[in-house]
């Protein structure tokens, strides 16, 4: 096949025509769907007579007209991604309409307009919506829409799309319509339409001007008791984003419909946000607290993209990272402001070094803004919030205080948002704004920006008693990318002792000087994760152990073992005045794949032996500190999500196996899979029992498969093959089992052929999913030989398959060429 076309940054242009409004209009049927758009066209330069190209995947054209002309066959060319129309009308404005035939019922990409589980929906983020209509499908064209919708009223009696609800009634045949209109301009990725058999709950929200907001979760009718959580999480990220930011509602209806078959978490659809079912759906019964803690994130990362993504949005897909980086950072805000702070941060930066610190060392490295990319859905990444919490420290210099970083944050989105009718937002935008409000020279901070990698920061420390001075000597390094050999020094700020302490790292070698130091200190660096790098420092293990027992950042206390390494834990155990979901976080040892990442050369076998080792002497040494800490922690009371509870949960959970008599699927499941991890009788009576109560309830069963698939069983793959099923499970199994080193790295290459079989059968049908899965493959020259040849000649057998997809050839090439 034809290698896919990479597309760079550098050749970004400005579109030669422009949309104003765009008229949609859906005839939903079963075997076929007809869309007609309707779109005023002008062109940038008055006059030009540049050729529209519109683009277009797995459409079936009917039908162009210009001013209401119909074009014959040679007035246009149409291939298998493009329709481009060479001659146009040299006016300041005209009309084209263009009529396609598409088959949702055939899509299994979850891509464009699909349909699943018996409702139509849709995709459109990042190059979906050229699977609905020929468009031009780029951020940058920004119009104003109206959607028509029509359908049989008693196969799909709900009909939503953007914007405000204009008018709806029945129409001959038994169809009904409903009509659509958005005012406000989006990019067509920002388009969504749902039609099925749906029930809603309904709301309301007030805003501080006064004016009440009518919110609805949609989802089927059986499932609409478990949307109070998602109702509760939406109505307070309305309220806190009014509080902090200042930011108001700007539509007077706000739609979240759930459905089970999505490619992504959630999709922030201007005004109708569409959800995976398990990211809205929660009982005490059927989901844990992570799932609870879950939703309540992402309902607020959707909501905050409405000025952060939608009214605020990308001039291209290269500056992907500002509306999410953004949101995601907001997100974090907002989580950690409803619960534990410390907790999330930790959780936040161990999600960074388990996923993003090795994607940074892979194939696949690239900076905040790639330069390059051939599918974007590669590059979904809350990278770039990482960096602005970088900034934020900064600005806190300035402000002292994160209230006020908010205040000028919100000033900053909201004289963007005024001027984006006349430009559309680039990273250097946003930073402008930051840095001119500020009135601050940041230095060489967008380094971030254009260069890949994780720095590798030394700190070498040294003392003199005799002057009274301690000194700090920096050194940074960004190891080598593709296409990066070399690397320039970037802005790194370094938070020790306070908040308001923050020495500005911007060269290669850097030394800080302290006076009338009395004694010696221990350095406590980095506080709160103040930069994304990896730290080698010159601490000694008492030190360490030093900080593990008092350092006030909690988040700096370091989990180091060593042997006084049960003693710093026992005194963690004891500390009454520390938060308990923080001493729950303290003591679970790092997984395998983070230790793994720490290795020059990664040896699964030795790291599964050594943890588990480490495991087991902790319990023997702990246990009578940990069966008081499960017996001070027990209740009786009824499920109530709410960080207390939250939090007595997950310390009593890293101490106890309590199946029978969990009260909630958060105690239940924690038992659970401590004893997943045991061949025998009783792991096999407990997983029959839980799969015989709960096959009725996907979201559970996706749980049960989840946990046997992640589990360290030997020979795990001939499970998995057993389990699987359909494309639904395909994250539970595949992305679980890949989450078990010990068996996905097994010396004898069957967990790389089970997923190198999966890959190619699953690119056919959904290329998405089939990339993300193809991921762990990624970093395959970081293991021994033996497992570098059973890994690369996978690689190599995915490559040779026929009609690979462009998301999948991406991964697959770079990992071979890296």
């Amino acid at each position: 096949m034809d290698a896919p076309k990479e597309i760079f940054l550098k050749d970004y242009t400005k579109p030669d025509y422009y949309f104003e409004t765009v008229d949609l209009s859906f005839s939903l049927g079963e075997e076929k769907t007809i869309v007609s758009s309707l779109i005023k066209v002008s062109p940038r330069v008055k006059g030009s007579s540049a050729p529209l190209v519109l683009n277009g995947h797995d459409l079936k054209l009917l039908s162009v007209k210009v001013e209401g002309k119909l074009l014959k066959e040679g007035d246009y060319q149409l291939d298998s991604r493009h329709l481009t129309l060479p001659s146009l009308p040299a006016k300041e404005s005209f009309v084209l309409e263009i009529d396609t035939e598409i088959y949702p019922h055939k899509n299994t990409s979850l891509d464009g307009l699909y349909k699943s589980s018996g409702n139509f929906c849709t995709q459109c983020e990042a190059e979906g919506f050229r699977k609905i209509t020929f468009y031009q499908d780029r951020p940058d064209i920004m119009a104003k829409y109206t959607c028509r919708v029509e359908a049989d009223k008693s196969l799909y009696p709900v009909l939503l799309s953007n914007g405000n609800l204009i008018s709806q009634g029945d129409i001959e045949g038994g169809r009904h319509f409903a009509l659509w209109e958005d005012p406000f301009k989006k990019p067509c990725y920002l388009f969504a339409l749902v039609a099925g058999q749906l029930a809603s709950r309904d709301d309301t929200f007030t805003t501080r001007s006064g004016r009440e907001v009518s919110l609805k979760i949609w989802t089927p009718a059986e499932d609409l008791p478990k949307t109070a959580h998602a109702m509760y999480s939406l109505k307070a990220a309305m309220k806190w984003d009014e509080d902090v930011f200042g930011l108001e509602y700007d539509l007077d209806l706000f739609n979240i419909v759930a459905v089970p078959d999505f490619n992504m978490g959630a999709m922030e659809n201007k005004s109708l946000n569409i959800f995976n079912s398990k990211l809205v759906l929660a009982s005490p019964e059927t989901a844990t607290d992570a799932d609870y803690a879950a939703i309540l994130g992402v309902i607020g990362h959707e909501y905050f993209h409405n000025w952060t993504g939608n009214r605020v949005t990308c001039r291209d897909w290269f500056q992907l990272s500002l509306k999410e980086g953004l949101t995601v950072f907001r997100d974090q805000e907002f989580s950690s402001d409803m619960g534990s702070r410390t907790v999330k941060r930790i959780a936040d930066v161990s999600t960074l070094r388990i996923y993003q610190f090795p994607e940074d060392a892979g194939p696949m490295a690239h900076p905040v803004r790639p330069h390059s990319y051939i599918k974007m859905d590669n590059f979904y990444t809350g990278k770039f919030s990482i960096y602005l919490r970088s900034l934020g420290f900064l600005l806190s210099i300035v402000f002292q205080s994160n209230v006020l970083v908010f205040s000028f944050m919100k000033r900053v989105l909201i004289s963007i948002s005024k001027d984006m009718m006349s430009k559309l937002v680039t990273c250097e935008d946003f930073f402008a704004a930051m840095r001119d409000a500020n009135n601050a020279d940041f230095a060489n901070f967008l380094q971030w920006y254009s260069q890949a990698g994780t720095p590798v920061v030394k700190v070498a420390s040294s003392y003199n008693a005799e002057a009274r001075t301690f000194s700090l000597k920096f050194s940074q390094e960004i190891p080598p990318t593709p296409g990066q050999p070399t690397k320039e020094a970037t802005f790194i700020p370094v938070t020790i002792s306070s908040s308001s302490t923050i020495l500005r790292v911007t060269k290669k070698e850097e030394e800080f000087v302290f006076s009338d130091i009395a004694e010696r200190p221990v350095p406590s660096l980095f506080r709160g994760f103040s930069a994304p790098v990896r730290v080698e420092t010159d601490l000694s293990d008492d030190d360490l152990f030093f900080l593990l027992a008092h350092d006030s950042d909690e988040f700096n206390r370091p989990l180091v073992l060593n042997p006084k390494f049960i003693q710093g834990l026992g005194s963690v155990l004891s500390d009454s005045t520390l938060d308990k979901e923080f001493i729950a976080k303290a003591i679970t040892l790092p997984g395998e794949g983070e230790i793994m990442d720490m290795m020059a050369v990664a040896d699964p076998d030795a790291v599964h032996v050594v943890r588990k080792f480490v495991r087991k002497q902790l319990a023997s040494e702990l246990k009578t500190e940990l069966l008081k800490i499960v017996e001070n922690n027990r209740s009786i009371e009824a499920y109530v999500f709410d960080h207390p509870n939250m939090a007595r949960r997950a310390l009593k959970n890293t101490g106890s196996s309590e199946y029978k008599s969990a009260t909630n699927l958060t105690d239940q499941f924690a038992a659970l899979a401590a004893l997943s991890q045991n061949p025998g009788k009783t792991r096999d009576d407990v997983l029959a029992d839980f799969y015989n109560k709960w096959q009725g309830d996907y979201l559970v069963v996706n749980k049960w498969f989840l946990l046997q698939s992640s589990s360290d069983i030997p020979g795990n793959v001939e499970n998995i093959h057993a389990l699987q099923t359909t494309i639904i499970q395909v994250y539970s199994l595949i992305g679980g089992f890949c989450g078990s080193p010990v068996n996905f790295h097994a010396k004898d290459g069957s967990g790389y052929k089970f997923l190198g079989d999966i890959v190619v059968q699953l690119d056919k049908i959904n290329p998405q999913v089939a990339s993300r899965m193809l991921s762990a493959f990624s970093r395959w020259k970081r293991y021994d030989e033996t497992r570098q040849a059973l890994a690369k000649a996978q690689l190599e057998m995915i490559m040779s398959a026929n009609g690979l997809s462009e998301n999948v050839f991406e991964i697959a090439s770079k990992s071979l060429a890296a």
